[in-house]
């Protein structure tokens, strides 16, 4: 039959189509050769040529969760998988659905250290959800649609598949999607009903209630970020969100008290020590968030839904555990909470908003603007400004002062429109996300909030850019220091600068000019406003140098091992502690 003479490479393509992939984000290799022969020979799958293999996952990171689909990437083996290992890595910790085809030496090569060889199944095992070394043609299809099942299923992450040359070239038989299930991975998606039960009587009896979302919620899909905002319609409970969480409720909402965590808002942190009750959904409570473990939110009932059952009481000791996926637990417990009639302390409730709202006077990201030098708050309150008027906006960052910077300023008003390395706090990052991202949206305003260090590790990706004419604006808070690691020094090492300062950084306009980009540049507060308008306008790639003050610091800030009332002020905060804020259990440090 004709589908027995299709070659592995053919089998894969095919595969890949029924699994509704348009496009791959890769480079070719000599293993990998057979394959993109065969992509070659095909028109319905795009391949995005990368300039190194790193650059392929964050772009595929980029893909996925602006899309919720599964990002697809294509390597050579050796060296070729050994490059992924950042990004799998990054979409493991932020639980990105990402599937890596790795090329791989001959089967009767495998353990010869042939060349290109290298144990990719072990390497990739500690940083991967689930890994397969393809041994026969006629599992090939099998095994790849498994692997999207995966990828995209449970608490979603990435997935590689190992396929070896002789594989890719042998004839084989295709299994088609529907035969292909992976026979004991069948996440719980629906939470048990008793808890639920108990978590609606927990929080209908709150004095001081708190709901606390992540990331896991925009993994759940639209429907999860809608149910969530009516969770929160109803009870009327302040709600804060991780750095990953951005966007699953709406950044104007009334409700929303700011971001929680090492630089999160004072409200947020203040509210998360002192409630009574604690309703977490799709979070995992890391280090970033709890702060010191043994004094994380004293005194509340905590109640945590989470899709992966190895995340409930792995940092927190948890009261009521609900496992299942976020949008199917929060629709069941409105579902109760409606059935039961259920009614917040309406007194209580009012007097938590009372202390809230004091704690929300302080203005927590405030700052103090310059005539003379930009600050990076200032040059991202006009951005944000900005990006108000618009729809079709998507963000991506890489990672430092200029991330946190970015996560307070600019508000979200949608799911899946903040790209930013969570977990493993990836450097290099944004540039390829972005373009990831600018690849699933080529109409929308992507745009990468960088640091000059950072942004440095991918700058060659700048030449993908340029080959597929992608316009991706990469907005660089240029402080000429490793700003975060500045600051650290500061803070903790005695102004001891020990190789944090970039004193060889490039002409970032030249070189935005040198790849067929836009180059801009603002050195001071007058002409912020001219280069964001060009910016925007631009029909193709810019790098706008934004020339920042180099000895801003970051704000609020909880040091590391503190409590969430343990937490560091900006100096320019000019409202000081006063008894009331004693009252209230906050300590300035």
């Amino acid at each position: 039959m004709a589908q027995d003479r299709m070659t592995g490479s053919e089998i894969l393509i095919k595969a890949l189509s029924d699994q509704g992939v348009d496009v791959v984000f890769g480079y070719p290799g000599g293993a990998v050769l057979p394959i993109y022969d065969a992509l070659f020979q095909q028109n319905h799958l795009r391949h995005i040529l990368v300039r190194q293999e790193g650059g392929a996952v964050h772009a595929a990171e980029g893909y996925a969760r602006s899309t919720g689909k599964v990002g697809v990437v294509l390597v050579t083996s050796g060296p070729g998988a050994t490059n992924c290992v950042t990004g799998l890595t990054d979409a493991l910790m932020d639980s990105v659905p990402v599937v890596c085809l790795t090329g791989q030496v001959p089967t009767h090569l495998i353990g010869n250290d042939a060349f290109q060889e290298a144990d990719t199944l072990g390497i990739t095992r500690p940083c991967t959800k689930h890994n397969y070394l393809v041994r026969h043609v006629d599992d090939l299809a099998h095994v790849v649609h498994e692997a999207f099942h995966v990828a995209k299923s449970g608490r979603p992450g990435p997935v590689v598949v190992d396929l070896p040359k002789d594989v890719v070239t042998a004839p084989g038989s295709y299994t088609p999607p529907a035969r292909a299930r992976h026979r004991s991975y069948n996440p719980r998606v629906k939470g048990d009903l008793s808890r639920i039960e108990e978590a609606v009587d927990l929080l209908a009896a709150a004095k001081r209630p708190l709901i606390y979302a992540g990331g896991g919620v925009i993994n759940a899909g639209p429907a999860a970020s809608q149910l969530l905002t009516n969770l929160v319609d109803t009870t009327g409970f302040p709600t804060t969100l991780t750095l990953m969480g951005l966007g699953a409720l709406r950044g104007s909402h009334k409700n929303f008290i700011g971001m929680v965590g090492m630089h999160g808002s004072l409200e947020a942190n203040m509210c998360m020590h002192d409630c009574d009750v604690m309703l977490c959904v799709g979070a995992r409570f890391d280090d970033r968030v709890t702060g010191r473990v043994d004094a994380f939110s004293p005194d509340s009932t905590k109640i945590h839904i989470d899709i992966d059952a190895s995340s409930i009481n792995k940092n927190i000791p948890i009261h009521v555990p609900i496992v299942g996926d976020c949008a199917y637990v929060l629709e069941d417990l409105t579902k109760v909470w409606k059935s039961r009639q259920a009614r917040p302390d309406g007194k209580a409730l009012a007097e938590w908003w009372d202390r809230i709202e004091r704690w929300r006077a302080r203005k927590s990201f405030g700052y103090k603007p310059s005539a003379d030098v930009i600050k990076p708050q200032h040059a991202l309150d006009l951005l944000n400004a900005r990006l108000r008027e618009r729809d079709d906006v998507y963000i991506t960052t890489e990672v430092g002062q200029h991330q946190m910077w970015a996560a307070q300023f600019i508000g979200f008003e949608k799911p899946n429109r903040w790209m930013t390395s969570g977990g493993l706090g990836t450097m290099g990052y944004g540039l390829p996300a972005a373009m990831g991202v600018q690849v699933a949206h080529p109409d929308a305003l992507v745009i990468d909030v960088a640091g000059e260090a950072s942004v440095l590790m991918n700058i060659q990706e700048m030449s993908t850019i340029a080959q597929y004419r992608l316009p991706v604006k990469v907005f660089i808070l240029n402080n000429r220091w490793m700003g975060m690691v500045r600051q650290w020094q500061e803070f903790f090492f005695g102004g001891r600068y020990a190789e944090s300062y970039m004193d060889s950084l490039p002409d970032f306009v030249k070189l935005a000019e040198s790849f067929g980009a836009v180059g801009l540049r603002a050195n001071g507060p007058d002409e912020l406003d001219s280069v964001i308008d060009d910016m925007i306008a631009a029909p193709k790639a810019v790098i706008a140098d934004i020339r920042i003050d180099p000895d801003e610091n970051v704000y609020p800030m909880i040091p590391a091992g503190a409590a969430h009332n343990q937490i560091t002020m900006s100096p320019d905060d000019e409202v000081k502690l006063d008894a009331a804020h004693k009252d209230e259990g906050m300590v300035l440090v």
